[in-house]
């Protein structure tokens, strides 16, 4: 059943990409003008071949016919002129719409918090990104101005055949009343048949994003034929979708074929009448006949316009919905400011953090609790001193990072940096001061040198090359073939994951932090590569804060002070030795990795 909030929503999506086109609005003006007069000049072609007939061909004035042909190809010429100018300036208007519209996209997507990715498929952020927008290319570049001046010829046409035959005029335009009730009847059907398909295109983006991404593991488990026939799923319901709208589509086209044909036949019945009891005369009847025709050719050209409409409402209602969707941190008017320099001071005073809340199991209506990660912690980092965080998987170690860091915002307690409340601070100026390095490592496509500085200017190749010496990765960067400038591939595929990590260890060197974050940063090196990472730490820290995430607890025995996680609380704290004396949790993980180790060996 067609929606019946249709109509209104339509005015509401138009209404917004008027808002789109508003900074060119002095060269839509334009093109707008342009085309009411190109709709203008057209109607004057029939009207000069009825007169030609009617009062030169008749009459057998040869003269008075060629001034006619002059005048014809005159407006001819002046109609491919004007047409030609009104085509550049929309296509002109709608690509730089369109660009506006992709930056407006990438930076709403960009400026979203961690939570808003975590809830969102990434093949539906690219579908929006690229097919929602191209979506609306067509009614943006000419699709409005078109529309605009179909329905200016539709009404120069009708004005030019009820001064040329009121009542002729009439009949032609007996058949308008249908044509209208068929045009909003299809119109209702195709926008609900393209909403599906745009919803049916994300789904399949959204799959394949996947599924290439995770190949590895497709192919590891022998999921081949398992997600082939799951693809075909998504493929059948895409092709369902787009086989609606060509059907209703399919059927509207003859529909208005047939009335015109109806139209035509009214006026050749009812004219031709007229015609033989010379009540109208040839060159009437003739340039009604072309008026007939080219009334309905704008009508045609609406019919394909609605169909490049209603694909344009379906793109752009879902590029405003995700523009709608604002899930950016809250940003004070007037943000804090860290001291200058930066002391690297943290404090977690009290924290508890959910990413989301319990199912409200009582069925009560009541605001159910939340699902509690991390419970009333609480430790300082006094600047220049080393902490790590050590547990099982899952008790909250990454979380505290990724709160640090304000990808997300805690339910209870404060997070301090020098005495700064992170949440009064801009995140760009607190994230400026923290280094960090993450166990999955992404790199993007681009040259070695391009990764560690991020395009940022500001970085000079002497701080990257340094930074890479003290790492120790300067080793295996200058073997590569073209050295800094070596292209890493997709994700830093052409390079091996400790090559990587070394890389991401350098990156965030490059921009001096006050404070480095390791989040089981040397996991995936060799013990070589380990050792000149751990050297390089240790010159590093001096002046820094850090906080090390570890599992090899080799890695942190030196560390200032050891906060051993356990279902989201601090169960013990203390140094290396004074743990190991206290006979608890952190002992039983030294003892059961110690004998990991030894078998292994």
């Amino acid at each position: 059943m067609p929606d019946p909030t249709a109509p209104k929503l339509d005015r509401r999506l138009l209404a917004r990409l008027g808002g789109v086109l508003a900074p060119y609005k002095g060269w839509v003006a334009l093109a707008v003008l342009l085309t009411v007069a190109v709709a203008a000049l057209g109607p004057l072609r029939p009207k000069l071949v009825q007169v030609a007939i009617d009062q030169h061909v008749v009459a057998g004035d040869g003269e008075g016919l060629l001034r006619i042909v002059g005048l014809l190809s005159l407006v001819l010429l002046i109609e491919a002129a004007l047409s030609f100018g009104m085509v550049y300036i929309t296509q002109w208007v709608g690509q730089n719409t369109l660009h506006d519209l992709r930056g407006r996209v990438f930076r709403h997507i960009v400026d979203q918090r961690l939570q808003f990715f975590d809830r969102t498929p990434i093949g539906r952020l690219i579908t929006r990104t690229t097919s929602d927008i191209e979506a609306l290319n067509d009614l943006l570049s000419a699709g409005i101005v078109t529309i605009i001046g179909d329905f200016g010829r539709l009404i120069f046409i009708g004005a030019f055949m009820l001064a040329l035959d009121f009542e002729l005029g009439l009949i032609a335009l007996a058949v308008m009343p249908f044509m209208l009730a068929a045009t909003e009847f299809f119109r209702r059907r195709m926008r609900d048949a393209y909403r599906e398909t745009r919803a049916q295109v994300a789904r399949m983006n959204a799959f394949l994003q996947e599924h290439i991404s995770g190949m590895k593991v497709v192919q590891l488990f022998n999921r081949e034929t398992e997600e082939q026939r799951r693809f075909e799923g998504v493929n059948h319901d895409h092709r369902v979708a787009q086989i609606r709208t060509v059907f209703w589509f399919a059927l509207f086209w003859p529909v208005v074929d047939v009335l015109a044909s109806v139209a035509l036949g009214l006026v050749i019945w009812f004219g031709g009448t007229e015609a033989m009891r010379e009540a109208v005369t040839i060159g009437t009847l003739v340039a009604f006949i072309q008026y007939v025709r080219m009334f309905f050719e704008p009508v045609r050209n609406l019919s394909d316009q609605l169909n490049t409409l209603q694909g344009a409402l379906a793109g752009s209602e879902r590029v405003f919905d995700l523009l709608d969707d604002d899930q950016r941190l809250p940003v004070l008017a007037r943000p804090a400011q860290l001291p200058e320099p930066a002391r690297g001071r943290i404090e977690f005073r009290d924290v508890s953090f959910a990413y989301e809340r319990l199912p409200d199991a009582a069925g009560d209506g009541a605001e159910p609790d939340w699902n509690w990660v991390l419970r009333d912690v609480s430790f300082v980092v006094e600047p220049g001193q080393t902490i790590a965080l050590v547990g099982a998987t899952g008790s909250g170690k990454t979380t505290i990072i990724s709160l640090l860091l304000r990808f997300y915002d805690i339910q209870e307690g404060t997070i301090l940096v020098d005495d700064v409340d992170i949440r009064t601070l801009h995140p760009g100026e607190l994230r400026r001061h923290v280094g960090l390095v993450l166990q999955d490592v992404f790199l993007f496509a681009g040259s070695v040198e391009e990764n560690l500085t991020l395009g940022d200017p500001r970085r000079r190749d002497d701080e990257v090359r340094e930074a890479a010496r003290l790492v120790g990765a300067d080793r295996f960067i200058e073997r590569l073939p073209e050295g800094y400038q070596y292209d890493v591939g997709e994700r830093g595929g052409t390079l091996s994951q400790g090559q990587r990590q070394l890389l991401a260890f350098v990156r965030a060197l490059v921009y001096d932090p006050r404070v480095l974050v390791l989040d089981e940063a040397t996991s995936s090196v060799d013990t070589e590569t380990e050792e000149a990472v751990q050297h390089a730490v240790e010159v590093l820290m001096e002046g820094r804060s850090a906080v090390v995430v570890a599992h090899r607890l080799s890695t942190i025995q030196h560390a200032d002070q050891i906060l051993v996680m356990h279902r989201g609380q601090v169960r013990e704290r203390g140094t290396h030795q004074e743990l190991l004396g206290q006979g608890g949790l952190y002992r039983r993980l030294y003892e059961l990795q110690f004998i990991e180790e030894r078998a292994a060996a």
